[in-house]
């Protein structure tokens, strides 16, 4: 994979600090032989740095939107699957690379899932498989110019997917028809193939998506609504966010 941290190291990110050091934490809670006294212990210490941190926390920071002119990784910085930043994340690397033919432009990833990801014994939980392919076709759409929202996902499990191991991906826009686009992408252990995934999405205005999030924002954090009606201001769309959130013409049902 290319350089990821274009900027800088993650180690001069705090978050990014944060989430890297809690990673390894969430693996040997969920699987590591410990003693009762060492987990008591430990969660002693989580509890009172837990304790300290809400203390000084400010309302919840809105998100950013991705920035098209930047790397793909920092596309979601918070992401439980290719963000930096969370600890929830394995995290997915991923990069952009030219599409075949002049075609436009896909996705290459590497992920490494530990215990924390397992399904059956041994093997990456399904559900963890199909949000991941969710993650990456619709990065792959933004990449390819073509933002869309999901619309339906079918996954193929061709093969079990491992855990401790390198495991590759890849994810392509592959056809447009209308608002609806398709995506396909498959995780590969070496070269077999496990499973693939294809995805319909659905293509909203911009001022479409900000009307979503203004209807999923709580009255009671005045600071993210007030974020939310900037970008629609900054959209020109301020006029088309409807507080009740989507428009009558993007709901799925009308589709």
């Amino acid at each position: 994979m290319s350089e990821l941290y274009p900027t800088g190291s993650p180690d001069s990110d705090p978050r990014r600090r944060l989430a890297a050091a809690l990673r390894p934490l969430i693996t040997m809670a969920v699987s590591a032989e410990l003693s009762d006294e060492a987990v008591l212990e430990a969660t002693r210490e989580v509890e009172a740095t837990t304790e300290r941190l809400a203390a000084v926390a400010g309302p919840r920071r809105p998100r950013r939107h991705p920035d098209l002119e930047g790397a793909v990784q920092e596309f979601f910085p918070t992401s439980p699957i290719i963000g930096m930043a969370s600890p929830l994340a394995p995290p997915v690397r991923v990069e952009i690379v030219d599409g075949a033919e002049g075609g436009p432009r896909e996705l290459r990833a590497e992920a490494w899932f530990d215990d924390q990801y397992e399904g059956p014994p041994t093997c990456v939980h399904g559900g963890v498989i199909a949000e991941t392919f969710d993650e990456l076709l619709g990065a792959a759409n933004i990449v390819a110019g073509r933002p869309a929202m999901t619309g339906t996902l079918t996954v193929r499990y061709r093969k079990p997917t491992p855990l401790h191991t390198t495991i590759r991906i890849e994810a392509r826009t592959v056809g447009r028809e209308g608002r609806k686009v398709t995506a396909w992408g498959g995780m590969y252990h070496g070269d077999v193939l496990t499973a693939e995934a294809e995805g319909i999405f659905i293509e909203l205005a911009p001022e479409r998506f900000i009307a979503v999030a203004m209807g999923n924002v709580d009255d009671s954090d005045p600071a993210l609504r007030e974020f939310v009606r900037t970008e629609a201001a900054r959209r020109d769309a301020a006029s088309d966010v409807h507080l009740t959130g989507l428009p009558a013409t993007d709901r799925p049902e009308d589709r």
